[in-house]
């Protein structure tokens, strides 16, 4: 097995662990923290994502790399856990029945400035993420998203709203932005990887 591919394999139980371990340790539990990877210390952008039931517990994170991996995802997690301000912050009694995702996202590529039909056009279903930006007003859906609004119109108009914006405004000034993501997530009934 080449060196690229144990990176490669061995990056979503890493993330996952560490995640796990930034929130257990916040919550005042012990937490098995493994040597870390060389590779964490490389600038990346990420999202951490809590899940209970299927149904979202928290979710923070940034579009830009500005800072390692190793400081995101310990930095997200515990933002997710505790900072997000739709949910109250996670207690120790939900913490084992909480399901952990991290999003590995690729650099941002924008749009074409246009009409809306072009930017539904750019659109890729079930592939891209989406960033909107317009004055002050900003917001992002990762690709999971599409699992719950598959049609393009659908989702940007989604993406609008939770941008402070009507489902309907249109600005050819909108800064659209797609993305990919790796993810990795841990599974229904407890903390192992993907």
């Amino acid at each position: 097995m080449t060196d690229a591919a144990v990176l490669t394999d061995s990056r979503g139980p890493a993330l996952l662990a560490l995640a796990r371990a930034s929130i257990a340790l916040a919550l005042g539990r012990e937490a098995d923290v493994q040597p870390l990877a060389p590779w964490l210390n490389a600038k990346g952008a990420c999202f951490v994502t809590l899940t209970q039931g299927g149904q979202l517990r928290g979710c923070v994170g940034g579009l830009e790399a500005r800072r390692s991996l190793l400081d995101n995802v310990t930095g997200y997690a515990r933002a997710a856990a505790f900072d997000d301000p739709r949910f109250d912050p996670l207690s120790a009694e939900e913490f084992e029945r909480t399901r952990i995702e991290v999003s590995l996202l690729s650099p941002l590529e924008a749009a074409p400035a246009g009409p809306e039909a072009e930017a539904l056009e750019w659109i890729r279903p079930f592939v891209d993420g989406l960033a909107l930006e317009w004055g002050r007003h900003r917001g992002t859906f990762l690709p999971q998203v599409w699992e719950k609004l598959p049609e393009p119109r659908r989702f940007l108009g989604q993406l609008k709203l939770k941008a402070g914006l009507p489902a309907d405004f249109w600005s050819e000034d909108i800064r659209l932005y797609r993305y990919q993501v790796e993810k990795w997530s841990e599974p229904e009934d407890g903390p192992t990887t993907r």
